[in-house]
């Protein structure tokens, strides 16, 4: 059974990573910007060897040998849950694919390549608290550390590498425990897993491992007995964790730890015992569906053995200063900004770039809805706000619009290919596919069949024949997570904009509006002439099926409400799909006989199986590594044809240059409104990815208090400067949004911050009745000059090469988190967070792509 880890509580760490788009194989996946010189990109080749004693020879022969190279695409500056691209070569090609590789479900294979995360440096050196050592290294399960079996099936007291102590009838600890109830006729080997806090766990029951290591913990296993494929090469991006996550394990700015791979090779056999030299019983490629036994010897479970763990690739990591490191390391007041969640990975590694200065404010991001964050600048309320779009006024003060972030959102998705073929890599998606799910229109199951209206419609996405058209060769297994899109239940200007993109479709418009699709699907009528744009999707269905279940019985709720189940943040949605976890409420539970039934979130999705979109932002789709769908931009198909492939439209995926392409035809306004950026202009621009969102700091041009309004043009100044600057350390632009930059495309851009900054600097308007400044055409130039007690700051133009701050050592990461605020902000948050609660190109289809650095 597998054990997951214990419940953390929430993980405040937002980092950077955005995957925007992948030229892999098979297909492409979410792709991240180019690698920086700080990344710490990792490579390394090893020989490994299995061999046998020949004791009348006296020699030890090597029976395969073999140059195991590992790459690793970045180890620095890891936050908690950000995933690797780890990918290798030269192994002995792995049999018996399991369905789920993770945790001790991964045991019954053979050769594969073990990875997991370990605590601890690969110097002998050292004392030994600090190296890493098998006892260090993290495992879900008791499996997979301790093993009892009759003498004749003890392989691991045959290891070549093993000394003569190591090949003793009871090893890995002194003594064995009393706990972990011993037969003294059984050889047993222990591995126990020693803390960060130095307590030891035996590890030889569930009840005898670290907490985090408990049935039904929050996180999943992340070590993984990895496949390669027939020409021993294999890829997968591995989930790391901070002491947020696993406070164990105890990974952090402080505490050193390291990845290690272990290509399995077999036991080297120091004499002719016959299991020990076991070569296999599976083929090369094979699949161990039904989870048969295979040739101990040959597979992870000894991965502690000396013969196994010599063949090791290590590779440091190093982590960010934990999420409250600002709260913790300074403690003067914030200046507390609120906004859009779009900001929320960049904030962070902001963050500390003010906080470690004492020369520099206290910048704290606390994520709020675009429409209540603008509202509490309009009201005195908060010095400055992080919004998308231009706002209604509800004051005529003047308030100004600075470009801050160039980012977006997209739909991320989890989908395997059948028959364990692994994860698809790309996913094509219109207009119309996103309002069918929107709008509660697959029925889910036969539950939803009820119904009246959509009785006929597919059951999930994929059973849908436009939906099969475009994205070919995947299962035909209906499940109720595949009926809707994970998106969120509270107001955001990242709504707006995906529905925007739903309104400009004629295609979307229509099916909305009533007219069925070509294979005869029609909407919802709960949702039919439903108004858009609109900043938050309603949960317009209110059908109840009947059941005869007695749990549905005692629990009768909206059926397609309990389907979408939206959340309140897209850090959450990204989890969710990270983790293949629907929200969909549909489970039926209850503790025992005697207690009534709940309903509740479905179980996690199985490898092999999942199926699950939500809606992100780039800068979450980086920090974990998930894949993002190309989103249709032009058609020259009629609305009303049948179609069979995706010829004749274009896809476009999130990437730098897509994204760019949508800020090149943005549109200055002026400083007290937000660049023109709308769909029907970026559904004529055949490059620009639809999702692509302008970021804005925004605050009160006259009125502001002088200190704040100082601390904002300073935020913005350097924002717009070193903040562009590409890298995971502080101060530095993670992945997930394109650099705004003096020259090129966003010059626009970055002139328009540097104009705001001085506004603000300065307090003395424009009016709300005077002109706004003159439109600065793209590429145009032109700073204001700072205000008094900005000397710091430079607001000329920033060379391409800009240079970052003289901030300390890039190791500090923090996340902006809510806080109460002096003065009536205070009492108004709580009330307003509760009020808030691509020309066409003919032909064969286009899906433009990017070489960055990806996690396939």
């Amino acid at each position: 059974m597998r054990a997951h880890r214990l419940r953390a509580g929430l993980v405040l760490g937002f980092a950077s990573t955005l995957i925007l788009s992948m030229v892999a194989a098979g297909g492409q996946s979410a792709v991240a910007a180019p690698s920086s010189s700080d990344e710490g990109a990792f490579k390394a080749t090893k020989t490994v060897t299995r061999e046998f004693r020949d004791a009348r020879a006296g020699t030890d022969d090597v029976v395969d040998s073999r140059n195991f190279t590992l790459s690793v695409d970045h180890t620095r500056n890891l936050r908690g849950r950000e995933r690797l691209k780890i990918s290798w070569s030269g192994a002995r090609p792995s049999a018996g694919r399991a369905a789920d590789p993770y945790g001790e479900n991964g045991l019954n294979q053979e050769y594969p390549v073990l990875i997991m995360q370990c605590r601890g440096t690969d110097d002998s050196s050292l004392p030994v608290a600090r190296q890493l050592r098998p006892e260090t290294c993290w495992t879900s399960t008791r499996q997979q550390r301790s093993q009892s079996a009759d003498d004749l099936f003890a392989v691991w007291r045959h290891d070549l590498y093993s000394t003569t102590e190591q090949r003793a009838k009871k090893t890995g600890l002194g003594s064995i425990p009393s706990t972990c109830a011993d037969d003294a006729s059984y050889s047993t080997h222990l591995t126990p897993f020693v803390a960060a806090g130095g307590t030891v766990f035996s590890a030889c029951t569930a009840e005898t491992m670290p907490p985090e290591a408990a049935v039904g913990a929050a996180f999943p296993p992340a070590e993984v007995a990895a496949f390669s494929d027939v020409d021993g090469k294999g890829q997968l991006n591995y989930e790391v964790r901070s002491a947020t996550e696993n406070e164990s394990l105890g990974c952090s700015e402080k505490t050193a730890c390291s990845i290690v791979a272990i290509p399995i090779m077999g036991l080297s056999c120091v004499d002719n015992d016959r299991e020990c030299r076991k070569d296999g019983r599976l083929q090369p490629g094979s699949n161990n569906f039904s989870n048969e036994g295979v040739d101990a010897a040959v597979s992870p479970v000894y991965w502690w053995s000396e013969s196994n763990w010599r063949n090791r690739v290590t590779v440091p990591l190093s982590f960010g200063l934990p999420p409250d490191a600002c709260d913790v390391l300074d403690k003067r007041a914030p200046t507390p900004f609120y906004g859009s969640e779009l900001m929320s990975q960049a904030a962070l590694q902001w963050s500390p770039a003010y906080c470690l200065r004492k020369d520099r404010f206290k910048f704290q991001h606390n994520r709020l809805g675009d429409e209540p964050a603008f509202a509490l600048v309009e009201k005195g309320e908060a010095p400055a706000a992080f919004v998308s779009g231009n706002r209604e006024r509800s004051t005529t003060d003047p308030i100004g619009y600075a470009p801050t972030a160039l980012t977006g959102f997209a739909v991320a998705f989890i989908v395997d290919r059948p028959g364990n073929q692994g994860e698809k890599f790309d996913l094509n998606l219109t207009p119309r596919l996103l309002a069918k799910l929107l709008s509660q229109s697959y029925t889910g199951s036969r539950r939803g069949q009820q119904h009246p209206g959509i009785e006929k419609n597919p059951l999930s996405l994929n059973l849908d024949l436009e939906f099969q058209a475009l994205n070919p060769g995947l299962d035909s297994i209906a499940r109720e997570a595949a009926a809707t899109v994970l998106s969120l239940s509270e107001s955001s200007d990242v709504i707006k904009t995906l529905t925007s993109y739903l309104e400009d479709d004629p295609e979307a418009k229509a099916f909305l509006e009533g007219v069925p699709d070509p294979w005869g699907m029609v909407v919802n009528p709960s949702y039919r002439d439903v108004k858009l744009p609109t900043s938050e999707f309603p949960l317009l269905d209110r059908f109840e099926p009947t059941s005869d279940l007695q749990c549905l019985k005692e629990n009768p709720a909206p059926y397609f409400g309990q389907l979408a189940a939206p959340v309140t943040s897209l850090r959450k949605i990204a989890e969710a799909v990270l983790d293949a976890w629907p929200n969909v409420q549909t489970k039926c539970d209850r503790a025992s006989s005697s207690d009534p039934f709940k309903v509740g979130r479905v179980d996690r999705q199985g490898i092999g199986t999942r199926f699950m979109l939500g809606v992100v932002s780039l800068g979450d789709a980086a920090r974990f590594g998930l894949r993002t769908a190309a989103l249709q931009t032009t058609s020259t198909v009629s609305p009303t044809a049948k179609f069979t492939s995706s010829d004749g439209r274009t896809f476009i995926a999130p990437t730098n240059e897509s994204v760019s392409a949508a800020a090149e035809v943005a549109k200055p306004q002026g400083v007290r409104r937000a660049f023109a950026l709308d769909m029907q202009t970026l559904r004529k621009t055949p490059t620009a990815y639809p999702g692509t969102m302008i970021v804005y700091t925004t605050a009160k041009l006259d009125g502001l208090a002088k200190s704040d309004a100082l601390k904002v043009a300073e935020f913005i100044r350097i924002a717009t400067t070193e903040g562009q600057v590409r890298g995971s350390g502080n101060g530095k632009l993670p992945d997930g949004f394109v650099p705004i930059k003096s020259t090129g495309v966003t010059a626009a851009l970055y002139t328009s911050a540097q104009d705001v900054a001085g506004l603000i600097a300065a307090q003395k308007g424009p009016k709300a009745n005077s002109a706004t400044t003159p439109a600065i055409a793209p590429g145009g130039g032109g700073a204001a000059a700072a205000g008094p007690g900005d000397a710091n700051i430079p607001t000329d133009a920033v060379p391409k090469d800009a240079k970052t701050s003289t901030a300390p050592t890039e190791t500090a990461d923090t996340v902006a988190t809510a806080s109460s605020s002096p003065g009536p902000a205070g009492v108004l948050l709580p009330l307003l967070i509760a009020l808030a609660v691509l020309a066409g190109l003919g032909g064969p289809a286009t899906r433009l792509v990017a070489t960055w650095r990806a996690r396939p």
